[in-house]
């Protein structure tokens, strides 16, 4: 067979069809998504995010293909390296630029490198090293990989870091009492004195998936989104075009939850989702009233799941609080091969010690889970 690998500096070269053919569905690795946030200038050169897409072409067909990223600082990942970067510059050293393999700023799960073969995802996951090297980069990173890739890409001698996440999984719930049922007495009260708090501030709410969201909508979300960045003194990663764009292109993996108090929006939510999975992504609010975070965010996507039918609501990143609510703590995965020996190694002793700490501290988090018995 013979192939050939070519590195495609916008995602927009590369026909959707072909790109999409080796997707598993996953709505942040669609070419729709890779596009909005490329398109509206989120994640560009200008941004930090030179992409360096690795594609594997037999004859005229795509048969492999890896989001890839040359970075100049390690903003939007959720997987920190700062540390490394600050030992590399008190050596006199350059951490940046780097490459990365991720969908920007979008802590999600799943593959990265896509292909139908274990042969030609180990091919896309070497070309990567390859690149590096031939570039000439401090360092390849590849970010929230499922365990399967992980485990090749440490074959291919990278090395693995384990995180934590927060996973709701729906036991086939009737409604939400249902749910509520399976949770010991005092986490069952806290949420309902919540819920209550929220309700009784005259706080309703509506659903608005695909094409019934309007500008307007996207337009108040938006708001939402930048007053939280604001109140937190960064800069938004993402704008207005990017969101209509996903909800344009993408109509069909979109919830959008709007709170609503006296007829008027006061704070929203944006979740992705698919046949079977929810990720909880952005939120703000423009009123304080205590619950209505955890309201808008977790108990209106818990209820959509329920009533949907989805076996998975992947909270985002970090987040201990969610454990009351009904989260469990999940094991995640990155990947990571560093050009300088001696820094490998530090690296390498570094996540030696890091992954028991994990370890124990996931024990822990299960220990205080909420309910009277863990779910399946």
């Amino acid at each position: 067979m013979h192939t050939t690998i070519q590195i495609i500096n916008t995602i927009t070269d590369i026909p959707a069809a072909l790109w999409d053919g080796l997707n598993d569905g996953n709505p942040f690795l669609s070419h729709a998504f890779l596009a909005a946030l490329e398109t509206p200038g989120c994640a560009t050169p200008q941004t930090g995010w030179q992409a360096q897409f690795i594609t594997l072409w037999q004859d005229q067909q795509l048969i492999g293909a890896m989001p890839l990223y040359l970075k100049s600082h390690s903003y939007g990942e959720y997987v920190f390296d700062w540390a490394w970067a600050e030992a590399y510059e008190r050596q006199g050293l350059a951490y940046y630029p780097k490459l990365l393999c991720a969908v920007p700023f979008s802590p999600i799960t799943g593959l990265r490198a896509l292909g139908a073969t274990a042969e030609i995802r180990a091919a896309l996951i070497n070309a990567a090293l390859q690149l590096a090297q031939t570039l000439g980069v401090s360092s390849l990173h590849c970010l929230f990989p499922d365990e399967a890739q992980a485990q090749t890409m440490q074959l291919a001698g990278m090395m693995l870091r384990q995180g934590v996440q927060f996973h709701w999984r729906n036991a086939d719930y009737a409604d939400f009492d249902a749910f509520l049922a399976t949770m010991n007495n005092d986490k069952r009260k806290k949420i309902k004195q919540e819920r209550r708090r929220v309700r009784d501030a005259g706080i309703t709410f509506a659903h608005y998936t695909g094409h019934n969201i309007t500008h307007q909508h996207w337009h108040f979300f938006t708001r939402c989104y930048d007053s939280t960045y604001i109140q937190h003194r960064s800069t938004p990663y993402l704008n207005l075009d990017f969101f209509q764009r996903i909800g344009a292109t993408m109509p069909d993996n979109v919830l959008l939850v709007i709170a609503y108090r006296d007829g008027q929006p006061i704070a929203s939510a944006l979740n992705i989702y698919t046949a079977d999975t929810l990720y909880g992504r952005y939120w703000g609010a423009m009123e304080f009233h205590s619950g209505l975070h955890f309201e808008t965010c977790y108990y209106q996507a818990i209820e959509f799941c329920i009533s949907y039918r989805l076996k998975v609501f992947e909270g985002g990143a970090q987040g201990e609080h969610k454990i009351a609510r009904g989260f469990l703590p999940v094991t995640t995965w990155s990947a990571h091969w560093l050009a300088h020996d001696k820094f490998s190694r530090a690296v390498a002793d570094f996540l030696s010690r890091e992954t028991q700490g994990m370890a124990r501290y996931t024990d822990e988090l299960n220990e205080h889970n909420p309910y009277k018995n863990l779910p399946d």
